[in-house]
């Protein structure tokens, strides 16, 4: 996957950075794997902003990807497609009696190649089996926190996380942010490293791509009057009145403290925290 840049003709061209699309074979998706998006614009059930600068953007449809991978029996790639919903690519695989299903889209992964899931596949580009059939130092995604329950682990643009030892029933994983924690050995991942891994270089170019994406912009809290927020007020950029404070949250909360909570029960399973010396 590679990158392309534009002759700044206009100044949006002059940063901009976009994909090349180059590994993408499917242009439309698969309809019966399809599922409408009702937009929330932040807002819960009783119209009230409980998540801030969300709204607008481009109408789309949900893909549904399978995460859980249960079938065993041995598919085929028929097509890598473009997903709004997620920074990685997704392949269309097909299983012989005719059914399609989403996958993920690792790298290395093109059309033609067969995947397949269970507990004595070769562990290849692809396919999906329990922690406790993959080599020491192979490059996992798509990681299942409990067994059965589909992977919540390493699913974005380039991520990749490493079994790097197992201790009976647990599995220690090398997490993408440098954690090492402990899954059940039972937990289902999938081979290879996640596809689109220069997502982390695109440079939209102008405001306008951001709100086709339905992020609404952000204003600091340094330019808003004391009503609306801790660090408003003052004349100009005050040391006193109002803005430079100790930064705070609209609620009040002072912003670079902890924030997960102490004796968290799933504390138990890291073995090294990401910022350990």
């Amino acid at each position: 996957m590679s990158l392309k840049s534009f002759k700044p003709t206009t100044p949006s061209n002059r940063y901009k950075v976009l994909p090349s699309f180059e590994e993408i074979t499917k242009s439309k998706p698969e309809k019966s794997l399809l599922q409408p998006i009702r937009k929330s614009g932040g807002r819960n059930n009783n119209g009230r902003i409980t998540t801030r600068h969300i709204g607008g953007g481009h109408k789309k449809h949900y893909r549904l990807v399978d995460f859980r991978r249960t079938r065993t029996d041995v598919a085929t790639v028929i097509g890598i497609e473009y997903d709004p919903n997620r920074t990685c690519r997704i392949a269309l695989i097909q299983y012989a009696d005719g059914t399609k299903s989403y996958i993920l889209a690792p790298v290395g992964l093109t059309v033609g190649m067969k995947v397949q899931s269970g507990e004595n596949v070769a562990p290849k580009v692809g396919n999906a089996m329990p922690l406790k059939s993959v080599p020491l130092g192979t490059a996992v995604h798509n990681i299942e926190v409990r067994p059965g329950s589909g992977g919540k682990i390493a699913r974005s643009a380039g991520q990749q996380a490493v079994l790097s030892n197992r201790d009976g029933e647990y599995a220690l994983v090398k997490m993408p942010s440098g954690e090492i924690r402990k899954f059940r050995v039972d937990c289902y991942c999938t081979i290879g490293q996640v596809g689109n891994t220069q997502h982390m270089n695109e440079s939209s170019g102008k405001a306008g791509r951001t709100r086709w994406m339905g992020i609404r912009p952000t204003v600091r809290g340094m330019c808003m009057n004391p009503v609306d927020h801790p660090n408003g007020g003052g004349e100009g950029k005050s040391k006193s009145g109002g803005g430079r404070q100790h930064l705070k949250s609209p609620w009040g909360h002072v912003k670079g403290q902890k924030t997960r909570r102490l004796r968290k029960p799933s504390d138990v399973f890291i073995v090294q925290r990401r910022n350990a010396k």
